[in-house]
């Protein structure tokens, strides 16, 4: 798991860092070849993230503390919102125009939640990971700029309405059938 969060971690963290990444770009043949490695470099942190915190949770598993009860349902609370921010950082309309970098801040709720429902070490670490790097990421942002990027395009309401539905299916879709059935930890009735 912490080989996967340092590769993923790391990749993204290039991208905050846009002169090494120009010189990196610059390196490896162009943009294209670029996003080409850092897409197999998230993919493949991703996927040793999801396997050592699966690994963690069948054969090495450390309770730090045990939340309370309300925590696991504010948890549960604070997904939709999540969810529906990562969507809209897609579905581009006025959240996303408010909220400025909704991706970011669907993430920060995501790792907030989850941080305060689990109260074992893997969980501490990948959560708080997550965390920390969504706020590295938000205040790098405001350091950074790509001059003479094109605008992003920024819809209205029915962006906002469109974001909102998929959020919401999304969010009842990770709770009824990919967290039981994938995570193997039922979110909803348990």
């Amino acid at each position: 798991m912490i080989l996967g969060l340092v590769l993923f971690f790391g990749a993204h963290t290039l991208t905050t860092r846009r002169k090494a990444r120009g010189q990196v770009v610059a390196a490896i043949g162009g943009e294209h070849v670029y996003k080409i490695v850092y897409s197999l470099a998230s993919l493949i942190g991703l996927a040793l993230i999801v396997w050592g915190f699966a690994h963690y949770r069948a054969t090495e598993w450390v309770q730090i503390w045990t939340p309370p009860t309300f925590l696991k349902h504010l948890n549960i609370a604070l997904m939709l919102p999540a969810v529906i921010l990562v969507v809209a950082a897609y579905i581009r309309g006025r959240i996303y125009a408010t909220v400025k970098h909704p991706m970011l801040a669907g993430v920060k709720l995501w790792a907030f939640g989850h941080l305060l429902a689990n109260g074992d070490l893997g969980g501490i670490i990948l959560f708080g990971s997550f965390l920390a790097w969504a706020v590295y990421d938000r205040i790098s942002l405001k350091r950074r700029a790509d001059p003479g990027a094109p605008p992003i395009p920024v819809g209205g309401l029915t962006n906002d309405l469109i974001a909102v539905a998929v959020g919401v299916v999304a969010y009842l879709a990770l709770a009824f059938a990919f967290h039981p059935v994938v995570i193997g930890i039922p979110v909803m009735g348990s």
